[in-house]
């Protein structure tokens, strides 16, 4: 796959100021790119962009606001001319229990930051940008869009629903622009905290790999799904989960030898 060259390209990180947003800023700034990330807080965001230096900026937005969104694509494609690569990665998980037991307002959280957010951003950038120039969108998913567990369907239920969004997206915006998802497994972020902290060597331990993810490892993943690298790949949801997927490794490793 190479490295890839996003000189000359700007890219818009929601959620950007830590996890894997910050990574993904971070690492398509390294590929060449202008950067803008978001985050509620202004502060948070100008922090963010300062930490990781060259042309990154850092600005205020609601994910789920439209002139928030707006009002960010605008000064995107002012100060640089273009929008050529939306992440939409801003996400949130405020339910915690069986779907039955959750109320509309944890409901409607979820979905508006983790379903409605990549929806608005993306039919703004395509507005202002990139249904006429092209362009390439990375929706953040998660593997738990892919399956079943207990106690955080809701977040699932809301990950599915993204995954499927992307690609109905990438029919209804091409030829002219790729939408694509990462689906990670367990990594070291906030968000994720509940899934790992207290136990992150069990979790290791059931994992092909060996070890829980690092926001740099879907950071990698997006910016190779942001470049020509990935040219013909649209509609795919890259899974980036160490083996999680597989089931717990740890039996098959017991008392196993090489040679």
């Amino acid at each position: 796959m190479g490295n890839p060259d996003l000189t000359g390209r700007t890219a818009v990180v929601t959620g950007g100021s830590r996890g894997i947003g910050f990574a993904a800023a971070r690492s398509l700034s390294a590929a060449g790119a202008n950067v803008v990330l978001t985050s509620r807080k202004s502060e948070s965001a100008q922090a963010a962009a300062a930490e990781i230096g060259g042309n990154v900026v850092g600005i205020g937005a609601h994910v789920a606001e439209e002139a928030d969104a707006r009002r960010c694509v605008e000064e995107t494609v002012e100060r640089f001319g273009s929008l050529d690569i939306l992440v939409n990665n801003a996400g949130t998980n405020p339910a915690f229990g069986p779907l039955i037991a959750q109320d509309h307002g944890r409901f409607a959280k979820t979905m508006d930051v983790n379903l409605w957010g990549p929806l608005l951003w993306t039919s703004v950038a395509v507005q202002a940008w990139m249904g006429e120039h092209g362009g390439s969108i990375v929706n953040t998913a998660s593997i738990g869009g892919l399956g079943h567990e207990a106690n955080i369907g809701l977040y699932n239920v809301s990950k599915a629903a993204l995954i499927y969004m992307t690609k109905q997206l990438a029919l209804e915006l091409s030829p002219r622009v790729r939408v694509n998802a990462v689906a990670p497994g367990v990594v070291r972020t906030r968000l994720a905290e509940a899934l790992w902290k207290e136990h992150e060597s069990e979790v290791a331990g059931a994992t092909a790999l060996d070890r829980i993810g690092e926001p740099d490892d879907i950071a990698s993943a997006i910016t190779f799904l942001s470049s020509d690298s990935a040219s013909w790949v649209t509609g795919e949801v890259m899974v980036i989960d160490g083996g999680q997927r597989l089931g717990d490794a740890a039996p098959y490793r017991s008392g196993a030898s090489v040679g």
